[in-house]
Order: structure tokens, then sequence, then C-alpha cells
């Protein structure tokens, strides 16, 4: 069986442009006799079948972008748009949001929508499903074909593009580090499951620091908890059946349930247990006691994504010019609150 093979890979081969190979395939009046028999002829022998979600984006300059986001409830993804938005309007481009409510279907639904030559790109964080199948096909399919796209905080290293992410690590790091300098040695860990990419990060942040002060690693210390459907019982089993002094939560939602479920027991923020967080958003801010968190700078995140996708769209590669991607690396901030000392 032969392989698949995509407009690039053509025009790799042939040593033309995609372009020139888009348009011998559409038997452009633009492309000389020979080239479109040379081009056609190659596509046939491999089988080749165009992607028409990709080809109808590529067809026409639209000046819109097309953004797909978890969950627009969450307060990160929210000002993740706001900066999106911002930066497109201020270069003339619009902006179209569509939500995958963490489904991989949804995603690929969304994809197909938006590209059918409604817009000119993509900026996406993926979904929690698309993570956990880790099925990446919808994306590569479109890259491929040279279509624009760029990934934000939920990434992953199986697509080639632009990314922007933050310093997850380091800053899980920085704020397990301030817990320990206060005299806290048994912090706990609260997560999701490792296929989300930045949990993943946030992870090794917090083992690293407690390995660099000589503190044993304890898997009973970590809590797992589903990105829906919190079960506030569950959690405080966990800090029953645990002695814990600190904790690191590497969402704000997470955080404000574990916050909840130790005061129902009676124990008190920030003298029994000190809390850190992700994202500072509302809950961050007006919870009682105030949540110590990592802002993640969401805005600014946004247009750096939309400003690299931009510069994509109005880049025109030229002819046998290899494609250059690059991640861009949000510098995180620990905000102190009443949640720690």
């Amino acid at each position: 069986m032969k392989k698949k093979i995509t407009l690039k890979h053509i025009a790799r081969e042939l040593e033309v442009s995609i372009s020139t190979v888009s348009k011998a395939l559409k038997n452009s009046e633009e492309i000389s006799r020979d080239t479109k028999e040379k081009v056609q002829a190659f596509a046939k022998l491999y089988n080749y079948r165009p992607n028409n979600i990709a080809i109808s984006l590529k067809n026409k300059r639209t000046r819109n972008i097309g953004v797909i986001i978890p969950d627009i409830v969450h307060h990160f993804f929210t000002t993740v748009f706001r900066g999106i938005e911002k930066f497109a309007n201020s270069r003339g481009y619009n902006v179209i949001i569509c939500v995958s409510d963490e489904s991989f279907d949804k995603e690929v639904i969304n994809m197909e929508m938006l590209a059918n030559g409604s817009i000119d790109g993509f900026i996406m964080s993926l979904s929690a499903e698309t993570q956990q199948k880790n099925d990446f096909n919808h994306l590569k399919e479109v890259t491929e074909q040279g279509i624009p796209l760029v990934l934000f905080d939920r990434v992953t290293d199986e697509i080639e593009c632009d990314k922007v992410i933050i310093n997850d690590k380091e800053v899980a790091y920085a704020a397990v580090q301030k817990m320990i300098d206060s005299g806290k040695r048994k912090i706990a860990l609260v997560t999701t499951d490792s296929y989300f990419n930045v949990s993943k990060k946030r992870a090794e942040g917090y083992k690293k620091a407690l390995a660099d002060n000589g503190i044993p690693f304890n898997e009973m210390l970590v809590l797992t908890l589903p990105y829906q459907e919190i079960d506030n019982s569950y959690i405080e089993r966990f800090f029953v059946e645990n002695d814990i002094d600190a904790v690191l939560c590497v969402n704000e939602v997470f955080a404000i349930h574990c916050m909840g479920a130790v005061q129902s027991l009676g124990m008190h923020i920030p003298d029994d247990v000190s809390f850190v967080g992700f994202t500072d958003g509302l809950l961050s801010r007006y919870f009682v006691p105030s949540l110590t968190t990592v802002a993640q700078h969401g805005e600014q995140m946004g247009e750096t994504a939309a400003q690299m996708l931009i510069e994509k769209i109005e880049t025109e590669i030229e002819e046998h010019e290899e494609e250059t991607y690059r991640t861009e690396i949000i510098e995180a901030t620990l905000l102190e609150r009443e949640s720690t000392k």
C-alpha cells in the first residue's frame, strides 16, 4: 500500500512550490502543460487525495481567524480569547470562536466548519479528549496543506506549528519552593490525568522542588481529579486520610474545591493548610481566604498567538524554502494572597 502523501510531499519531490502543485492539480492556466502533466502523474501514481477542508481554507483570504477553545467558562480561556481578539482587530482581522467542550468530536467538527472557506488560519488549545486519544490527524491534515495553525497552552509535540505556552514546570517549582521556605513539608499535588501536557509539566516542577529540598515524593499525596463533575466527598476523604500541610493545585477550580473541603473539615487556611493554584480568576480573588495563584497572563498569550498566526498568514513562503516554527514562552507570575503565609 502506498503511503498517504500531501501537497508538501509532491512539491518537495518535484522541486516546485506548494502553490504550483495546487494549481497544477486544478488545471490552472497559470501553470505550463509540462508541469501540470508531471504533477498530475505523480499525484496519480501515489494516489493523492486532496483535503477539501484545507483547500477551501487556502483558496481565498477572508481576514477571519478561527479560534477553538476547550471551555468558555474557564477564566483563563476567556482572557486568552480577549487577547486574540484585541490584536486581531487591530490588524483588521475578525475572530470566530468555537468551543470544543473538551470533546474530540466537537473539536474536529468545529475545525471542519470553520475551515469551509470561512477563515484564514486557526488558533487552538487542545480538548481533553484529543489529548487523551492522542489523535491529531485533523490537525496534521490542515498543517500538511500549509494552513497556518498556532497552538496555545495545551499543545503537542506531534504537530509542527507555532506554539505559545507558559513556563509551567519552572513556576510550579517556584510555588512549591515558596511553601517549603515557609516551613511546609507535607505538600500535596492536586492534578488532572497526565495526558494534559500542562498538568504533566506542573507535576514535574512539583517533584523537582521536593527532590531539591530532600523531601521524598509520596504518591499518596497526589490527588487526581476529573476535569468535570468533581466529587467533594472524595476530596474530603483525601484530606482526612493524609497528613497534609500545603497543596499545589494545577488549576483554580481544583483549588477552590479543595479549600472548601478543608474548611468543611474544620481546618484553617493557611495556618493548617496552605494553597497555591493556577489562573488568576475571579474565584481566586474573591474566595475567602483569597487564593495565592499563578497568573498565566492569558491576554498576553492570546495577543502573542494572534501575532504569530497573522505573520504566518501574511508571509509568503518562497519556492523551495522550508517553513520554520517557533515556541513562545510566557513567563508566569506567582501572586501571593491569603492562602499562603
